[in-house]
Order: C-alpha cells, then structure tokens, then sequence
C-alpha cells in the first residue's frame, strides 16, 4: 500500500476525529497517514467517502479542504475505474489529464469562502501538465504501462449501462468512476497543482461483453496497489529533487 513508503509514518482513524466522514465502502480503511518521503512531508487518505453513500458533496470534498488548510500544495489523487477506451486493459494505470463532472451536483455550489478561493474557478489544466510528466517519466523508470485519458465521474452507486458507455465514449472520456472530481474541483477553488492516476480495475459495461462484479473491481484495485507505491515513490523523489 501507498502508506508503507512513508518514514516516520503516524496514523489517526477517521473515526477519532471530530466531524470527518468515515466511508463505508468495502476497501477503504479509513484512515490519515503522516510522514515523509525522502526531505517531503506528505499525507496519505487511506479511503474516501462518496457522494452514493448519502454524504452531501462538502463531505465528499473534506479531505481535500483539510489538506489544503494544512498548508500541502500539491494534491495526487487516485481512484479504481472502469476502462472506457478500447485501447485500455484492466491493470493499467491512466494518469488523468481532464474530466467530465456528471455527477449531477458541484462542491462549490452555495456560499462561496472567500478566504479560501474565487467564486469562479478556472478549469483549465485542472490536471497540472508538468506533474503529469514527471508520473509517465517515473512510469517509464519502473517499467510500468502507464496510458493517459480523460476521467468521467458518475453519481453511483449503480455501474454505467452499455448505452451510458456509448455515450461517454461519443463525449470523449476514456475511463470512468464515481469519485475524484469534487476533491478535485475543492483543490483547485484552494489554488493546489494537481495530479490524478486511475487505476483501471475492469472494463466498462458492454467493452467485454461480460457483466461487473464489484469484488472481482476490488481484489483487481488491491492487486494494482504495489505498482501504484512504486510508481509514487519514484515520483515523489524525482519531485523533490
């Protein structure tokens, strides 16, 4: 797992801290790792909560609001989804370079925090292109196929039906979920760069021709979790650097 390439690593549950929301998802521990990578300070979120569990989108979006207000400038997100792309297998990783928020709702919708960020938030490059670089160059030093794409997010908690993926498709995206774009969009409002990695757990409804079976996505995400803390281990020192 990602956490076991941090030194000096101090872990607090969600659960022991007032007022975080504490998934319920199958895989997701549930816990804040802190520690370093060679000279950086960096913090894990081991699990998220989703927008499918009932959770409004400011719960959905808190970690990316705790980390911001602890003074991090670099955000790397990842995610397990469903490869839309018929040039994508299960197994590669996709670093992110846009996505479409079909979610139905925005994090930002509501009073706006001045003192965090702008009413209007600029999209453009939400993905920063130099930290996308510096992921395919660390992939292409572990030896890794890494693919690049853009991510759909859906509300969930259902998996798309083959019409939903024929339609993603004619809009452009390559691979899809149902996470990731509000910590994003959250990250962005607090001025943060940006990085996202899908790992592509299974192929979206009506690629194989097969159905989706969530325990078969989950033990394919687990299995992707040693690549993923080689890929950022190298991606961390080569940051810092």
């Amino acid at each position: 797992a990602v956490d076991e390439i941090l030194l000096g690593s101090t872990r607090i549950h969600y659960v022991t801290i007032p007022h975080f929301p504490v998934p319920r998802v199958p895989g997701h521990r549930g816990q804040v790792v802190f520690g370093k990578v060679g000279k950086l300070s960096v913090v894990v979120f081991e699990g998220r909560v989703h927008y499918y569990e009932g959770n409004t989108m400011e719960e959905v979006s808190f970690c990316s609001r705790v980390i911001g207000r602890l003074g991090a400038h670099t955000l790397i997100l990842t995610n397990a989804s469903g490869a839309i792309n018929p040039q994508f297998a299960r197994g590669h990783i996709m670093v992110i370079t846009d996505h479409i928020n079909l979610m139905g709702a925005n994090p930002l919708s509501g009073p706006n925090e001045d003192r965090w960020g702008p009413r209007f938030v600029d999209q453009t490059d939400v993905y920063d292109p130099a930290l996308r670089k510096k992921l395919k160059e660390a992939g292409e030093y572990c030896g890794l196929q890494l693919c690049e794409g853009i991510y759909a997010a859906m509300s969930g908690p259902t998996y798309e039906t083959p019409a939903e993926i024929r339609y993603l498709q004619a809009i452009g995206a390559d691979a899809v979920g149902m996470s990731t774009v509000p910590e994003a969009i959250i990250a962005r409002h607090m001025g943060m760069r940006i990085a996202g990695l899908s790992m592509l757990a299974n192929l979206a409804a009506g690629i194989s021709g097969k159905s989706i079976n969530h325990d078969e996505v989950l033990n394919t995400a687990m299995t992707m979790n040693a690549d993923l803390a080689m890929l950022l281990q190298r991606f961390f020192d080569s940051y810092a650097s």
